[in-house]
């Protein structure tokens, strides 16, 4: 019989320890006994908090994207400037918590997974929405929307890309430089839409060469 109160601390130890294991695997072939055993509970227990492997697997996608919201709500809370905004964005999306090796190996297992299971894809769809949409709160002042959706839409290539890069292990980036590769492209994009924004309309040269009746 479970300990009273002991459940949230066991329910969040497992899933810590699904995030570890799927990681070091590399995929979501681990078992329910793995897991127990990396949280330092029986698989039994594993099983009474969560039912089953899957269920477990979406808590810890839903955990993962409570804290990227939770971090992100703090960064944007204290961002003075749209500017701001994009560079607390970019920042979150890289933090030691997200990039560390065991946990890009983990999106991308969920990322597989979401191909077949409904409910792991829906998960992702709302990360990748809310993504842009922090994105376009601060684009959205600078550029106007076709703009922000524009490059809002770049930056989250790019950091979806980076993360893939960084699984490779071969010449993984750090976080400082993957902020800054965002970022260049950011400020490069933003640049050219508010210089066509600004830019003077030509002046219509006079017409020559008119036709007889236009005297």
């Amino acid at each position: 019989m479970p300990k009273v109160g002991m459940e949230p601390v066991r329910r969040k130890a497992l899933v810590d320890a699904a995030l570890k294991t799927i990681g070091h695997h590399g995929s979501l072939t681990v078992t329910m006994s793995e897991i127990a055993r990396a949280a330092g509970v029986s698989p039994a227990l594993a099983h009474h908090y969560f039912g089953s492997k899957d269920q477990l697997l979406v808590e810890t996608i839903r955990s993962l994207l409570r804290q990227l919201r939770a971090d992100a709500v703090t960064a944007l809370a204290t961002s003075e400037t749209p500017r701001e905004r994009i560079s607390a964005v970019l920042r979150i999306s890289f933090q030691a918590n997200q990039f560390a090796p065991h946990v890009v190996a983990a999106w991308l297992a969920f990322y597989s997974e979401a191909q077949r299971s409904e409910e792991v894809r829906r998960l992702l769809v709302v990360y990748a929405r809310r993504l842009h949409s922090n994105l376009l709160s601060g684009l959205k002042p600078l550029c106007g929307a076709a703009d922000a959706g524009r490059i809002a839409d770049g930056a989250a290539a790019m950091i979806d890309g980076l993360y893939i890069r960084q699984s490779l292990k071969a010449a993984p980036l750090s976080i400082d430089a993957s902020v800054a590769l965002v970022e260049d492209y950011v400020a490069g994009q933003l640049q050219t839409a508010i210089a066509a924004r600004i830019a003077p309309h030509p002046t219509p040269s006079p017409r020559v060469g008119r036709g007889k009746d236009e005297g």
